[in-house]
């Protein structure tokens, strides 16, 4: 059985890759997703970095 973390990251990462074009998410739209899912902006940049998926458009740097 899987624990929560790891079923909350298979759920952020699936959702990310939804939302990714090209292996490329705006920052606005991480924010969005992160807000949604209801994590970090911390846990959003982990997941995206293991993902491969890079951020553009960042706003103040924060991924």
């Amino acid at each position: 059985m899987e624990d929560s973390t790891s079923v909350k990251d298979n759920d952020l990462a699936k959702r990310l890759q939804a939302v990714a074009v090209s292996d490329r998410i705006g920052c606005h739209q991480a924010f969005k997703v992160a807000e949604e899912m209801g994590v970090t902006l911390a846990e959003t940049g982990r997941v995206l970095n293991e993902l491969g998926i890079k951020i553009v458009s960042c706003q103040l740097g924060c991924f």
